[in-house]
């Protein structure tokens, strides 16, 4: 749909860039020469990765800490970007938390944050950035839901919630945005093995600090940000990336909705059996 994405040079902007996915994404961006801010809650993590970035190529390398729930401070972000770098070519709004909780004994401050930090600290990172894009002409929209964003699994009413408005957001703006000369892609990955699972809140919404056995089998890190590169490269609006059997629940979801319902339903009683 979309012409190759050229790295060398561009401005790019990661979110949620100091581990996991972001943090893969820009040492490969790096190595194809491009300008890099890296943004996430954790200035000493980010200062490491932005070394290695120096060290693998990118020509300006740019730590700015940032919480995507602080809403009303992403504006002046976006104007200390555009100040310094003059554009911004591609925004990847990658910064999120998972959830690992049933409904009934999840507090609703959980879902509260689900919501401020992966739908509406998008929405907030998008709308600052987006009027520059607009009136150049050019530019590039990117955010990384998930699988769960496609369908709802056990323990994750709040992520796949969070998810599915992500998705839909960024697949309208999408539409709105063509016209005016800019690219919106969303990023779907299944299980990849980060530390999201340890990270994500469990139903006091303290973090659980648990690997899940599926995440800790899932696809190494690197190798899915070849998978979402070579997507940017090829143009794709929606990038899927995983090499698990929860690829495969996509497809199921589509062709046979009831069949995918009774396979996830299974799943969660074997989560509830554990509780």
């Amino acid at each position: 749909m979309y012409p190759e994405f050229q790295f060398n040079n561009s401005v790019i902007w990661i979110t949620g860039a100091s581990s996991g996915i972001g943090e893969a994404l820009a040492k490969r961006m790096a190595g194809r020469g491009a300008q890099l801010i890296l943004s996430a809650r954790n200035v000493a993590e980010l200062e490491r990765v932005a070394s290695a970035c120096d060290d693998l190529g990118s020509p300006r390398t740019r730590v700015l800490p940032l919480d995507v729930s602080l809403h009303d401070t992403l504006a002046d972000a976006a104007n200390t970007v555009l100040e310094e770098f003059g554009a911004i070519d591609l925004l990847i709004n990658n910064a999120g938390i998972s959830q690992r909780s049933f409904c009934v004994d999840t507090d609703f401050s959980v879902y509260r944050q689900m919501m401020e930090i992966n739908v509406l600290g998008q929405i907030a990172l998008t709308l600052a950035v987006l009027p520059s894009m607009v009136e150049r002409g050019s530019g590039h929209l990117a955010v990384t839901s998930s699988i769960a964003g496609k369908f709802g699994s056990p323990q994750r009413t709040g992520y796949s919630a969070a998810k599915h408005a992500v998705m839909g957001f960024f697949d309208s703006l999408r539409t709105e945005v063509t016209a005016d000369g800019l690219r919106v892609t969303t990023i779907t990955p299944g299980f990849i093995r980060t530390n999201v699972s340890r990270n994500a809140l469990g139903p006091d919404g303290k973090p659980t600090g648990i690997m899940d056995d599926d995440i800790g089998a899932g696809m190494d890190v690197d190798e899915c940000a070849d998978v979402i590169i070579a997507g940017f490269v090829e143009g794709k609006p929606e990038i899927a990336v995983g090499n698990g059997a929860e690829m495969s629940v996509l497809q199921l979801k589509r062709d046979d909705p009831e069949a995918a319902f009774e396979l996830l339903a299974r799943a969660a009683d074997k989560l509830r059996a554990n509780r």
